[in-house]
């Protein structure tokens, strides 16, 4: 493949006319003056990605002491970070991919019953430094991007990541780009959106992919922070794996069959991979300290998000979230959609000594973003949280058009595995939830003792509220709702980063 095209499908590099210079505006506020994005093409047709809860927003903030209604526990002692995809000064919109808007990091400072700040800020690859007018520090690495899918706290440090090839980028304390972070000269090649880090063993676990490899990469990542052992796993027609699963013996690779095309590729296609008919769909499981992957065939789903998964005698189970097959991962760009259906709630169990998998729908609430108790992944849990929100749904779906607005909620959903039961928290029409993130109570001993939070649009304001809420009390008032000064997008992937 071209360099030139390489470049075009992994720096997002081909967004028609993206990059038209900013100039700097000093003390980390750029974007009063950036050109805003409009969510209407020119001949007046709607662009689901790029308006209402998912269009970008256009400046970053920086607010003190923020107002509460309620009380922060303080317990809470840390950092709330989530990040998306939000493009900065594009031109032509209809010429976007949503997937590939720029990183932003949006973020709460939580201390002493407190919410001190919230910031918001764009990751600074060496695109967006450009159209800032700033000044990217260093030698720019390959295939670099303003990494927007994923924000991870590992070892000390905050890491913005992505799938496909961009190094991580490390962000400090206030959301100030640092440097590009490859684990201490370790990485070589592409990183992942989803990694899996397992806190008894001290390991951060990682499947990559690369549109010219002829294989996936199992990472893992040792106690050093360094990239101990890489294990090469053959696959075909270069597969898009967005997540995997880990277990305390296992990993489990999905085989999805979506493809890169590399004829979409060379005619300049923002999201050359394809949904390939021709691609069986496989789940494979390796033991986690290498060695051959035994691989399953079952019938074809796209595999979106693990909630966790975990051994249980001879079995694997994976709990996560799928949309039908087909998905379309290049959709119609910004204008949508992708999907023949709303996500769901599945699990796996694959059984070894018999060589099967069953598969079980566990809720078919349109739903998507699954988290756990961080504490145990790759153990077995009891409690598992999603999310809902109506106007992702819309976007994405293709069933006669626009669906039925009475088919979605906007929401948050605990799930008890143990019972097969859920609690639902409602939030009102327009009032679009994100993934919710699970941090424990100082001091607790069981699962579900802590809050959930999840940034969530408050329309009457046009602005997004922080809410927290209790796990024990899931459907009860929330303890805290915390005012922002602007609205989050909705967007991807997030966490608590704690401070003690």
């Amino acid at each position: 493949m071209a360099s030139h095209t390489r470049r075009r499908i992994l720096q997002g590099a081909a967004l028609a006319a993206a990059g038209s210079v900013v100039g700097g505006y000093g003390g980390g506020h750029c974007a009063a003056a950036a050109q805003a994005t409009t969510g209407r093409a020119a001949d007046g047709g709607e662009l689901p990605f790029l308006e209402g809860a998912l269009a970008p927003v256009t400046e970053e903030l920086t607010a003190f002491d923020l107002e509460v209604t309620g009380r922060v526990p303080r317990d809470l002692d840390g950092r709330y970070l989530r990040t998306g995809p939000n493009a900065l000064g594009l031109e032509d919109p209809r010429a976007h991919h949503w997937m590939l808007g720029d990183g932003m990091v949006h973020g709460v400072r939580l201390r002493d019953g407190r919410a001190e700040w919230y910031r918001n800020r764009w990751v600074r690859s060496s695109g967006v430094a450009r159209k800032l007018g700033e000044a990217y520090p260093g030698r720019v690495p390959p295939d670099d991007f303003a990494c927007n899918t994923h924000v991870i706290p590992y070892k000390g440090r905050i890491l913005a990541l992505q799938e496909g090839g961009p190094l991580p980028y490390e962000l400090d304390g206030e959301l100030r780009t640092v440097r590009p972070y490859d684990f201490r000269r370790t990485l070589k090649g592409a990183f992942t959106a989803h990694t899996k880090y397992d806190a008894a063993a001290d390991e951060l676990h990682a499947v990559t992919y690369y549109p010219t490899w002829d294989h996936v990469r199992h990472l893992v990542v040792d106690g050093t922070g360094r990239v101990a052992r890489t294990t090469r796993i053959p696959v075909a027609d270069a597969p898009m794996m967005h997540d995997f699963a880990l277990t305390r013996r296992y990993v489990v690779v999905v085989d999805v069959p979506i493809t890169f095309d590399p004829a979409a590729a060379d005619a300049g296609a923002l999201v050359p991979y394809v949904w390939n008919e021709r691609h069986p769909m496989r789940v494979g499981v390796m033991p986690r300290s290498g060695g051959a992957v035994r691989w399953f065939e079952i019938d074809p789903v796209y595999y979106s998000h693990t909630l966790n998964a975990y051994d249980q005698g001879h079995e694997v189970v994976v709990e996560y979230t799928s949309m039908p097959a087909p998905f379309h991962a290049a959709g119609r760009g910004s204008g949508g959609p992708s999907a023949t259906g709303a996500p769901a709630l599945d699990r796996w169990t694959i059984d070894l000594r018999e060589g099967r998998v069953r598969g079980t729908r566990l809720d078919d609430l349109p739903q998507e973003f699954p988290r756990v108790n961080e504490a145990l992944v790759s153990r077995r849990h009891r409690f598992g949280y999603t999310a809902s929100a109506a106007e992702m749904w819309r976007a994405y779906e293709t069933v006669d058009g626009v669906p039925p607005d009475e088919k979605f909620t906007n929401c948050l959903v605990k799930h008890d595995m143990a019972r097969g039961t859920k609690e639902v928290h409602r939030f009102p029409k327009d009032a679009a939830a994100s993934e919710p993130v699970f941090v424990p109570r100082r001091g607790a001993r069981d699962e579900d003792d802590g809050y959930v939070l999840s940034y969530v649009n408050d329309p009457d304001r046009g602005a997004t509220d922080l809410v927290v809420l209790s796990a024990q009390d899931f459907t009860g008032r929330p303890p805290a709702r915390i005012r922002l000064p602007g609205r989050v997008p909705l967007g991807f992937h997030g966490s608590w980063v704690a401070d003690r």
